[in-house]
């Protein structure tokens, strides 16, 4: 098993910065793809960005060139780095590890699911 722990969610105006982390523990040999996911009020959930075990990644063309993903492997801690937010990224921001290859984990398969999940930290973009 694979507990993630997320915290950096937070209030901001249009065009500011935040930075989310995500902390995971129990099984870390198991993360080897790891991601961010996002679902705001009403919306299907949105796969954001994945990073293999290498540090390769894939982005949603909506966060393209404003969110930055990476990873942290000594620490077993992921980042989300995003900048320029629009009230569109209005979100619940969800941490997500799966064991998986690296090709998978840069597919589009695989910014649509995911085995493990944290619990979520709310992210409030304001016009």
């Amino acid at each position: 098993q694979v507990q993630l722990v997320e915290s950096g969610g937070g209030s901001v105006q249009t065009g500011g910065s935040l930075r989310l982390s995500c902390a995971a523990s129990g099984s870390t040999y198991s993360t080897n793809c790891m991601g961010w996911f996002r679902q705001a009020p009403g919306k299907e959930r949105e796969g954001v960005a994945r990073i293999d075990n290498i540090g390769r990644t894939r982005y949603a063309d909506s966060v393209k060139g404003r969110f930055t993903i990476s990873r942290d492997n000594v620490k077993n801690t992921l980042y989300l780095q995003m900048t320029s937010l629009k009230p569109d990224d209005t979100a619940m921001y969800y941490c997500a590890a799966d064991t998986s290859s690296n090709t998978w984990c840069l597919s589009i398969a695989a910014l649509e699911g995911s085995r493990y999940w944290g619990q979520g930290t709310q992210v409030t973009v304001s016009s």
